[in-house]
């Protein structure tokens, strides 16, 4: 929430300092059929999932809507992974990853935040991959941003170190 905060804050600050002058919209930059092509692949990776999941016997499904690293079970699952760099030094590789995954994260966060207000400038969607538009610059970049950020999570979940199976 600190990151989508300050993103905000970023994107207000973007559109209080925007310029007069509107800027001319590029032919070409808009990239709607690239963004198409990963909805369409979003959808049925999606659908995949879903179906897999639903094809698992119900004590084996993972609970939640997505299974990624969330809430008081990440946190005890970043501390077991941070304390087994002490049986093994080779775990700080595991632990770079993470840290360069967390950041990627909080980045979209960030970005988010930034694309909501500052999106309200016609000149910082001019040109956007969604542009000109607003909600054509928010569709493709909250799209590119679900996309990454299931990626991210789902890197994050198979990276960390699971809970003993007592807990």
């Amino acid at each position: 929430m600190t990151a989508l905060s300050a993103g905000v804050v970023s994107g207000g600050v973007t559109y209080h300092d925007r310029s007069p002058v509107r800027a001319g919209h590029s032919v070409g930059t808009a990239a709607w059929g690239p963004h198409l092509v990963v909805l369409i692949l979003a959808g049925a990776l999606a659908a995949g999932a879903w179906l897999r999941r639903r094809r698992l016997p119900s004590e084996r499904r993972p609970r939640g809507l997505l299974p990624a690293p969330l809430g008081r079970p990440a946190t005890r699952r970043i501390g077991l992974t941070a304390r087994a760099v002490r049986h093994s030094p080779a775990g700080l590789w595991r632990l770079a990853v993470l840290a360069l995954l967390a950041v990627l994260l909080l980045y979209l966060c960030w970005r988010a935040g930034v694309q909501m207000l500052g999106g309200l400038d016609p000149n910082f969607t001019v040109n956007a991959w969604g542009g000109p538009s607003y909600a054509g610059a928010m569709a493709c970049h909250y799209l590119d941003l679900a996309v990454v950020g299931t990626v991210a999570a789902g890197l994050l979940d198979q990276a960390l170190l699971p809970l003993p199976l007592a807990e």
